[in-house]
């Protein structure tokens, strides 16, 4: 409602003491009556401020209490003449100096009228604009539905509003834009996204204002949520802009949740996948079939990728939900990440650069708190060996857990094991190696129970020492004495050589 509509009325005989045609313009958001001398705390702006002024006692509370309303950005003040049989000099003086509206109510017109009145407008106003809104949602809707897409929706709306928009996930990768955005200005959004307090909320890079907005319920974990970001500060929109990002957000959670159910589909076959690869079937065709069944290309190099949330086992989903977002970033769109849980750990595997994938995820690190998610990834190998390029990654994940910070990445590239020689190895020849070298001793140890392999085990763990064996196992010197002799004349080899020792150790973490 407009001020000029309020004075207006014939039947209120408000007057205008102060303000020009200009001020008579101003939209009147709502109404407070208050006798406070500071009421500025419980103002918003765009407020019609009603006193009956039994406030004042001297010029001194009139510049007080008009400082106040001005400030606190109301509308207007109507100020009643029933106290001092018209509005004081003084009260009018205070609002000029301040350009705040004064408008007259006289004795005979009641507050509750006043009252009515605006509200009864602004509410009015509201039933409309809520009706305007809801037919353009769906109109969207139903635009959607008959088979529009999201950057369609995306670049309709940028034209209409006339300003960038965007909708991107946490790790910021692009799922819809009308135009690109600089690197530290995608940054910041992200950052925002993830750590505002409330959204929506508004950034600022160079002088240049965004404004971001969470696409989904507010209870959602922000690290696997998208959101949506506009050009502009949203406070600073009229209404019919404010109307338009709003429909660009419901959409965008359309979107989402048609993407989610689809993942949600792909979700077995992925975890077949990724269950063939973990119990060392990396190069059996049945996991080529389960990769492509997944639509992933499973004939050229590919990384394997494991992450998980240190002594929180409940978020491996969570974890899930990251990989999928950042290795979306470095792969093609027609072949996305396969992504499976096992053993309690979130395992990816999917073309593309490891270093890329690692600065993604990395822009999750503010929204972690005191969570810590720990990442390994091996470097690109062939189908062949992707069951040690798994082991590789769970190898990089350790190591990763041993570092600072929320979110330590390793790649398989900083490994200089064994681990990384074993994985590059294809995992039908590190089988057979492992067969050939200790399957006398597998099977001895299947017809009598010896416990060979524990000992040798324990043996190369403690680099040969008898009795650390002997407490180890809790066992006699001279039996640790014997197993080992035994091992060494079912196996052909002396542990008293290097390098029959390094051909033992190489053999059973090929197992």
């Amino acid at each position: 409602m407009l001020l000029r509509e309020l004075v207006g009325n014939p039947r209120l005989g408000l007057r205008v003491l102060h303000g020009d045609e200009a001020a008579l313009e101003r939209s009147v958001r709502w109404v407070y009556t208050t006798d406070l001398i500071d009421p500025s705390r419980y103002l918003s702006g765009g407020e019609l401020v009603i006193s009956g002024l039994v406030w004042r006692t001297s010029p001194a509370e009139s510049e007080r209490f008009v400082a106040a309303v001005a400030g606190a950005g109301a509308a207007a003040l109507a100020a009643g003449e029933a106290v001092f049989g018209g509005v004081p000099d003084d009260v009018v003086e205070a609002c000029r100096r301040h350009d705040l509206p004064l408008i007259a109510v006289p004795e005979e017109t009641s507050f509750s009228d006043v009252t009515e009145l605006v509200v009864g407008a602004v509410a009015a106003a509201r039933g409309d604009r809520l009706a305007l809104t809801l037919s353009r949602q769906r109109e969207l809707l139903t635009a959607v539905a008959s088979g529009l897409g999201l950057e369609d929706v995306v670049a309709g709306i940028a034209a209409s509003a006339g300003r960038g928009c965007r909708v991107l996930t946490a790790t910021g990768r692009e799922v819809a834009a009308s135009a690109p955005v600089p690197l530290p200005v995608l940054e910041r959004m992200v950052t925002t996204f993830l750590t505002a307090v409330r959204l929506p909320a508004v950034t600022r890079v160079d002088g240049a204002a965004y404004s971001v907005f969470a696409v989904g319920p507010a209870s959602e974990q922000r690290m696997t949520s998208w959101f949506v970001a506009v050009d502009g500060a949203y406070p600073d929109w009229d209404a019919e802009t404010s109307d338009a990002v709003s429909g660009l957000v419901a959409i965008a959670a359309l979107d989402r949740a048609r993407r989610g159910e689809g993942l949600r589909v792909a979700r077995d076959i992925a975890d077949d996948a990724i269950e063939l690869i973990a119990t060392g079937g990396g190069d059996r065709p049945e996991t080529a079939v389960r990769l492509r069944q997944a639509g992933l290309d499973p004939t050229g190099p590919l990384v394997v990728a494991v992450a998980a949330f240190v002594d929180r086992p409940d978020l491996v989903e969570a974890a899930r939900a990251i990989l999928v977002d950042a290795a979306s970033h470095v792969t093609p769109g027609d072949h996305p990440p396969v992504v499976g849980v096992r053993d309690g750990v979130a395992v990816a595997v999917f073309p593309g650069d490891p270093a890329a994938f690692a600065v993604a995820l990395r822009r999750l690190e503010p929204a972690l708190g005191a969570l810590r998610l720990t990442v390994g990834t091996s470097v690109p190998y062939g189908p062949a060996a992707l069951s040690g390029a798994m082991q590789e990654a769970r190898h990089a994940r350790d190591l990763a857990r041993m570092r600072e910070g929320a979110l330590p990445v390793v790649t398989g590239a900083e490994l200089t094991s064994h681990v990384a020689l074993l994985a590059a190895v294809p995992d039908d020849m590190r089988r057979a190696f492992a067969a050939r070298v200790l399957a006398p001793v597998l099977d001895y140890d299947d017809r009598t129970g010896a416990g060979l392999m524990v000992t040798l085990e324990a043996f190369l763990d403690c680099s040969g020492s008898w009795s650390r064996v002997a407490e180890r196992l809790h066992l006699h010197v001279n039996t640790v004495r014997y197993r080992i002799g035994r091992v060494e004349e079912l196996t052909g080899r002396d542990l008293g050589r290097f390098a029959d020792r390094v051909d033992l150790f190489l053999a059973l973490r090929s197992l």
